[in-house]
C-alpha cells in the first residue's frame, strides 16, 4: 500500500506525498486533510480546503468609465487566471513564494521574460527575499521592502485592482506582485509620470485622452501649490494682483481676525476631516457627510467671520483638483505637500514657493524605484519615449515603437534576421 501511493499517487487531484513532521502541520493548518500510516515515515495529503469566496465584481477603487470591469479578489489562484487569460504566452513567468512568521501567506510575483530590465529585476528579486522571514498579511507590507527611499512623499510603487492595468504593466516590462488575502497588485517599478496616467487613456480617441491627461498634470500642479499662491499674492505681492479683483479680496476678507495662512490652514483642516470621515464612514452615508458637511462648514465659516470667500474658493478648487488625480496613494502625496510650501509662501512669498518647488524638483531628480530613476523619461530625458507622457499618441505609433526599451530591440533583431 505505501508503494502504491508513493508510485501512484491518490485519486484526488491535489493529494500529494510530505516527506516531514513541519510540511504536515503546515499543510492541516492551511485547511489539508493529512492521512498518517503506521510504520510510514511519509503522511498523504490532499486538499479539502472549501471556503465562501468574494466572486468577481467591478472594481471599488478604480471606477471604470470605459474597459473590463472586472477586479481582483482575495483568492490568489483567481487572480493569477484573470491574467492569464488576458496573457496567452509562455514569456509570462510566474515564481510563487511563501512568507515567514506565523502567518505563511502564499505570495506569487510575475514579470515577461524579453520585456523586464535584467537588472531591475535582479534587484527586486534581492528585495523580495526579505519577505521569507516576516508576516505578510497584505502587499502593502511589501511595498516598503520594494521602496528605495522610504521618507520620500511620493510613491514609488503603483497599486491597482484591475486585471487590464497589470497586464498592461507587464506588457511594459513591469514586475507584478500579488499576495493571497489581498485583492491589489503591486506594480514596480513606479515612475512620476505614471502615477497620472489611467489605463482608459488608451480606451478613448487620442485627442480626448490626451487633453484628460494634460488636466490631471494641471491638476497634480493646482493642488500642490495653489493655496501657496493665495498666500503669497496676499501676504507680499499684492501688486500683483489686478485692482479690481484686489479691492474685491479685500472687501471679503475685512472682519477675518486670522493671517491668510492660519486662515488657509483652518480650511484645509476642515478639508482633511471631512475627506477622512468619507473614506472610513459607510459609502451611502460616507457621500452624504461629505458633500453636506463641506457646504455646511464653508457657509457657517464665512458667516462667522473665521475665512474669506475667496479663501473656501481656493480650498474647494484644491480639493476637487485632488480628486482628479489617478492614483489614491498620489492623492496623499499632494496633500503632504500643501504644508511645508504654504509656510514657505508665508514666510518668504514668491522666492519661498521658489525654494519649495526647487527642493520637490531636486527630490525628484534624486529619487529612484528599484534602480530606475523616478522622473523618466522627462530627466534623464528620453524623447522617443515622451510620446506617451504629456499627450497620448495614437496605438498605431506607439505599437510600431515599444515604450519598453528591450521589447523594442528585440523585435527590431528579429525584423532583421527574417
Amino acid at each position: 500500500m505505501f508503494n502504491y501511493f508513493e508510485n501512484h499517487g491518490a485519486s484526488a487531484e491535489t493529494a500529494h506525498i510530505i516527506g516531514d513532521l513541519d510540511t504536515a502541520v503546515r499543510d492541516i493548518l492551511g485547511g489539508n486533510v493529512v492521512v498518517l500510516f503506521d510504520k510510514w515515515d511519509k503522511a498523504l495529503s490532499f486538499k479539502a480546503l472549501s471556503i465562501q469566496e468574494r466572486q468577481v465584481t467591478e472594481t471599488l477603487t478604480e471606477p471604470v468609465v470605459r474597459g473590463p470591469h472586472e477586479s481582483t479578489v482575495e483568492n490568489l489562484m483567481k487572480n493569477i487566471g484573470l491574467l492569464r487569460i488576458r496573457l496567452k504566452t509562455p514569456d509570462f513567468k510566474l515564481n510563487l513564494l511563501t512568507a515567514g512568521g506565523k502567518t505563511h501567506s502564499e505570495m506569487a510575483y510575475g514579470y515577461i521574460e524579453g520585456a523586464a530590465n535584467p537588472e531591475t529585476l535582479a534587484e527586486f528579486e534581492k528585495r523580495i527575499e526579505r519577505t521569507k522571514e516576516m508576516e505578510i498579511l497584505e502587499t502593502s507590507y511589501i511595498e516598503e521592502l520594494l521602496e528605495d527611499s522610504l521618507y520620500s512623499p511620493f510613491p514609488q510603487v503603483r497599486i491597482t485592482e484591475r486585471p487590464d492595468t497589470a497586464v498592461a504593466a507587464l506588457l511594459d516590462g513591469k514586475i507584478i506582485v500579488m499576495v493571497s488575502g489581498s485583492p491589489s497588485i503591486l506594480i514596480c517599478p513606479g515612475l512620476f509620470t505614471e502615477f497620472l496616467q489611467s489605463p482608459e487613456d488608451y480606451y478613448q480617441r487620442t485627442g480626448f485622452s490626451s487633453m484628460i491627461r494634460l488636466l490631471r498634470f494641471i491638476s497634480f500642479f493646482l493642488t500642490i501649490v495653489l493655496p501657496a499662491i493665495y498666500i503669497a499674492l496676499t501676504t507680499f505681492h499684492p501688486e500683483l494682483i489686478p485692482t479690481v479683483l484686489l479691492l474685491a479680496i479685500l472687501n471679503t476678507r475685512e472682519g477675518i481676525p486670522f493671517p491668510a495662512l492660519l486662515e488657509a490652514l483652518i480650511m484645509i483642516f476642515f478639508l482633511e476631516i471631512l475627506t477622512e470621515a468619507g473614506v472610513r464612514l459607510p459609502r451611502p452615508v460616507g457621500s452624504a457627510v461629505s458633500i453636506v458637511g463641506a457646504l455646511v462648514i464653508g457657509e457657517a465659516a464665512i458667516n462667522a467671520g473665521i475665512a474669506s470667500p475667496i479663501m473656501v474658493v481656493v480650498v474647494s478648487l484644491t480639493a476637487i483638483a485632488s480628486f482628479s488625480l489617478p492614483q489614491y496613494n498620489l492623492s496623499m502625496t499632494v496633500r503632504i505637500l500643501r504644508i511645508p510650501l504654504m509656510l514657505l509662501a508665508s514666510i518668504l512669498g514668491g522666492f519661498g514657493l521658489m525654494i519649495g518647488f526647487l527642493w520637490i524638483t531636486l527630490h525628484l531628480m534624486s529619487l529612484r524605484s528599484l534602480g530606475q530613476p523616478y522622473l523618466a523619461p522627462i530627466g534623464p530625458a528620453r524623447f522617443r519615449q515622451l510620446r506617451d507622457v504629456f499627450v497620448r499618441m495614437p496605438l498605431e505609433i506607439l505599437h510600431r515603437y515599444p515604450r519598453n526599451k528591450q521589447r523594442h530591440h528585440s523585435t527590431s533583431s528579429t525584423k532583421k534576421e527574417g
